[in-house]
């Protein structure tokens, strides 16, 4: 697994677990970069090494791990928002960021509920290897996703 991860192959799912009170400002940054600004939102990165260099972070914040193209597809299907603004400003400088699936245009971010029964027996500030809810869950986020649509 860990050599897959550096391969870059996938996508990776990113959930904010924690909120973003008392952060200090690097973590708080990296967040904004990766559009996480609420608590349960959740987003669809490349597994690349900048990515990973970001998730390094931040994961004492968040939970990740591969999404399987089934789950991906209820997810854009159950939560997905569709984009309706313009993909560029007025002056045509900045191009905003929008997912392309099936020919629509969807927001970067996906709004899920809390997860039935809990991210983890040990709660939200211990890592996921030790029954808690933050960090890498590999393709455990599946289960996750599925509790939280």
């Amino acid at each position: 697994m860990a050599e897959e991860q550096k391969t870059g192959t996938g996508k990776l799912a990113i959930i904010l677990v924690r909120g973003l009170v008392n952060l200090p400002r690097p973590v708080k940054d990296t967040l904004m970069m990766l559009r996480l600004k609420r608590k349960n939102h959740c987003v669809i990165v490349d597994n690349n090494p900048i990515n990973i260099g970001m998730l390094k972070k931040v994961k004492d914040y968040v939970t990740w791990g591969k999404i399987s193209d089934e789950v991906f597809k209820e997810m854009v299907e159950k939560r997905g928002e569709e984009f309706k603004g313009r993909e560029k400003d007025r002056k045509g400088k900045y191009n905003y960021r929008v997912l392309e699936i099936a020919g629509k245009k969807y927001k970067p971010y996906f709004r899920l509920n809390p997860p039935r029964k809990g991210f983890g027996r040990k709660g939200i500030k211990n890592p996921f290897k030790m029954g808690g809810g933050l960090g890498n869950r590999e393709d455990k986020i599946n289960d996750l996703i599925t509790r939280m649509l």
